[in-house]
């Protein structure tokens, strides 16, 4: 068996035992590959902001892991959730930093955990005008600063 075959057993075992009859589609991908959940009830498997999704996926890894300590990350979605998700965020970024160029003045965004801290910083990274910040620290979630390049420009207010 295949490591992502492995994380769809893990995964499938995982929402039986709680009371889902789901169906879980493989998409692979050039960054990690996907377990794409379909059940009529995905609102109760997201969470609040894709809370319960983030769970999930880090429960199926770090069994996944214990039996392949090789084996890729394994993303976990349910009803494209989280691509839709990208999407708002790129779209948020794009508009943030528009205004940013616009007033001169940095933004802080909401707090974000890494994947979209990095979803970020790659929507970011080819601009030459404006440049995204994370904080330091040990926190799960951070507030990344957009701000014209090369500045050390304080924030505004949301």
């Amino acid at each position: 068996m295949t490591p992502v075959g492995a994380a769809k057993k893990i995964l499938d075992t995982m929402l039986g035992h709680l009371g889902f009859h789901v169906e879980i589609e493989i998409i692979e991908s050039e960054e990690e590959p996907c377990l794409q959940i379909h059940t009529p009830r995905s609102e109760l498997l997201i969470g609040k902001d894709g809370e319960r999704l983030d769970d999930l996926q880090y429960l199926v890894n770090r069994v996944l892991r214990k039996h392949f300590p090789k084996a890729p990350r394994v993303r976990i979605d349910c009803e494209h959730y989280r691509a839709i998700q990208e999407d708002k965020l790129s779209a948020e970024v794009r508009a943030a930093a528009e205004g940013v160029k616009t007033s001169g003045k940095a933004f802080k965004m909401r707090p974000l955990n890494a994947y979209y801290r990095r979803l970020v910083h790659n929507v970011l990274v080819d601009d030459e005008t404006v440049e995204s910040v994370s904080p330091g620290g040990e926190e799960r979630l951070k507030r990344i600063i957009i701000r014209p390049r090369g500045s050390e420009g304080t924030p505004s207010a949301e």
